[in-house]
């Protein structure tokens, strides 16, 4: 978790979400910024958990009558259902919420209703690339490919791998010799034939 404090006082804060530790929240943090929060509060980890120490810190932070900013509602919550439980328990304790790249910003009545137009738009985003991708995967296994990493430890490296193991090599000089990784031939060989 990071908090970024800004210099000018305001009951805006702000809440900025990347899945990895790689990703940068610049553009995130700088928006927020721009939008006049005094404070943002910073999560590197997956939308898809509910363990996001910076979010549950930015809730605990506000106070009736300020207003949680995310530079876009995705960064918030996944669901339609979370993003609305999470949105209506702002609003029950006298806590706005506003996405200046939305134009959203419930606050007024319009912004409240933009804002549940988009929260259906993104949830139904999400259920259609989840229908393509199992759509497409279902199509590729009925042309008999299959999914995931293609194997390393091909039936030729096995066979060398067994009859090194047999000579006395360990499986750090079998992964070394074989260019695959020391975890890779120790289940290779110890698996039961």
């Amino acid at each position: 978790m990071v908090c970024v404090d800004a210099l000018t006082m305001s009951n805006n804060i702000g809440y900025a979400r990347v899945s990895t530790t790689d990703q940068s929240t610049d553009l995130q943090v700088d928006a927020l910024t721009v939008a006049g929060s005094a404070r943002i509060f910073i999560d590197h980890t997956s939308g898809a958990t509910t363990d996001r120490p910076a979010l549950i810190s930015s809730l605990d932070y506000l106070n009736s009558g300020d207003t949680l900013l995310v530079w876009r509602i995705d960064r918030l919550e996944r669901s339609i259902t979370d993003l609305i439980k999470l949105v209506s328990d702002l609003s029950n304790r006298g806590i706005q919420f506003r996405s200046p790249t939305e134009a959203i910003d419930t606050a007024t009545p319009g912004g409240e209703l933009v804002f549940h137009i988009f929260a259906a738009l993104a949830q139904m985003e999400r259920r259609l690339l989840s229908e393509r991708t199992r759509a497409g995967l279902a199509a590729a296994k009925a042309r008999g490919h299959v999914g995931g990493r293609s194997t390393v430890m091909t039936v030729e490296k096995l066979e060398a791998a067994r009859a090194m193991h047999a000579n006395g090599a360990t499986f750090t000089v079998i992964s070394t010799g074989l260019g695959i990784s020391r975890s890779t031939v120790r289940r290779a060989l110890e698996k039961p034939t």
